[in-house]
């Protein structure tokens, strides 16, 4: 069994609520594969975005670095393809960069957003990606071997039978692989999904999606989706379907008979609420942008047979840039010289081998001028200049209902929060690349930080 150069596959969804799965107590959902990897390795109960929406989030969890270090502070909506292309990332080490240095051939298969999509980046050197993110779940737009094309088909399966040739090519032995597996559902839209899957959710109640009184921050994608019944059916059944290729990969390790030798991570670009607190949408769900529970946290599972624990829970605080110090750290591997990481491995965990000093850990967050701290039981959110700022007892209030920040009595706990964030983001945040007072408002980034023009565009 080889546990010493492990293959990797790193299935990372988008908009995947951490409520949006059996496993996580969700009896309505139906994800049998996704319950299925929980149960064969560990799954982790508080796993925290770096921002909550894509393109930022999966900048970082690559690089383990902050937006106000890699500068990726909105979704990409500019320099996808074409003669602008832009590298976001051409600066950053990703930790595909190190794996490929030290011998790993890596692949990837579906969504990349994070620019200049027609050329290979970072190590990968197998590329079949979509051009720009996402879009209708039939006949997507992909980028092929540097050719792009309009493939034919449903954009879940389509991502599922490239990773299989991937693993048919490379599951074999000799060198090890890493392969992520870039899903774009449950991203909108809601509609295309395979039908029979659609029907099967017809008598669900939805009670898991409570169907709340429209957030005053909402924005228009709540006004299009609250309170529909074939939206959440499409919401669902994209997860179903996405569930269903989870199964097929899982198979396939299993086919191959390199499942032991295969470390498996399951995670979701950012959360999503589907009604809850009176929206649909994630951090840019709302204006101002937001920083509730469902819009950070995320699933996190982690299997490798014989080394993972089968069925273990997690509870300890963790953080997406913890990611590329723990898979190098996993893996044996070298961390970049000359980089100021933010975060720390949590592999001890994984291997449940000794302690972790992870019970003081504090999670910080940013979207743009959106600013916060968490730690277990408090949450306070700092927007740049001029507030609203929230903070939340997470010990008596979970949901976020009441706002504590104007309480006399929390007036102390709010100035030592504030000074830990500032504190914390003045040793991290590269000051071309600090997205404090930037105009991110959520309606996407047009280019990288510093280029001449505007660089976002305003919220919808």
């Amino acid at each position: 069994m080889a546990t010493d150069r492990p293959n990797v596959i790193f299935i990372l969804t988008d908009d995947q609520g951490v409520w949006a799965a059996g496993c996580y107590g969700n009896p309505e959902i139906r994800t049998p594969n996704i319950d299925r990897l929980a149960a064969r390795g560990m799954r982790f109960e508080n796993f925290f975005v770096a921002s909550p929406v894509c393109s930022p989030s999966r900048a970082s969890f690559l690089t383990g670095r902050m937006p106000s270090q890699h500068g990726v502070h909105d979704w990409i909506r500019g320099g996808n393809v074409g003669r602008d292309s832009i590298r976001y990332l051409q600066d950053e080490v990703a930790y595909t960069d190190v794996l490929a240095a030290n011998g790993w051939k890596c692949g990837i298969s579906g969504k990349w957003h994070l620019g200049d999509s027609e050329i290979a980046q970072h190590g990968f050197d197998h590329w079949y990606v979509h051009q720009f993110g996402g879009g209708r779940y039939n006949d997507p737009p992909m980028i092929r071997d540097g050719e792009a094309i309009v493939d034919s088909g449903y954009v879940t399966n389509l991502i599922t039978d490239d990773a299989l040739q991937f693993l048919d090519s490379h599951g074999a032995g000799g060198a090890p692989f890493y392969l992520s597996v870039h899903y774009t559902a449950p991203h909108s839209p809601w509609t295309g999904h395979p039908q029979d899957i659609v029907d099967s959710y017809d008598g669900c109640a939805f009670e898991s999606c409570p169907q709340e009184p429209r957030h005053p921050w909402a924005i228009s994608l709540t006004d299009q989706c609250l309170g529909d019944r074939e939206m959440l059916k499409g919401y669902f059944a994209a997860v179903t379907a996405m569930d269903a290729d989870v199964g097929r990969i899982l198979d396939k390790l299993d086919e191959l008979g390199i499942s032991e030798s295969t470390l498996v991570v399951f995670t979701s670009d950012n959360g999503f609420s589907c009604g809850h607190h009176g929206f649909w949408g994630k951090g840019n769900g709302t204006w101002p942008l937001n920083m509730y529970e469902n819009s950070i946290k995320v699933p996190f599972i982690a299997s490798h047979p014989g080394v993972i624990p089968e069925g273990a829970v997690e509870s300890a605080l963790v953080s997406a840039c913890d990611f590329m110090p723990t898979l190098l750290d996993y893996l044996g591997l070298p961390l970049p010289e000359s980089v100021n990481l933010p975060g720390e491995s949590f592999s001890c965990l994984l291997r449940r081998n000794g302690g972790s000093g992870r019970e003081s850990v504090v999670i910080y967050d940013e979207y743009g001028s959106t600013r916060m701290i968490r730690t277990h039981d408090w949450k306070y959110v700092h927007r740049y200049p001029d507030g609203p700022n929230e903070l939340f007892d997470l010990t008596n209030d979970p949901d976020e209902r009441r706002n504590l920040i104007d309480e006399p009595g929390q007036a102390a706990r709010v100035a030592e929060m504030k000074g830990r964030l500032e504190e914390w983001f003045d040793a991290y945040a590269v000051p071309d690349m600090d997205g404090r007072g930037r105009g991110v408002q959520g309606g996407g980034q047009l280019t990288r930080l510093g280029a001449p023009g505007p660089e976002f565009t305003e919220h919808s």
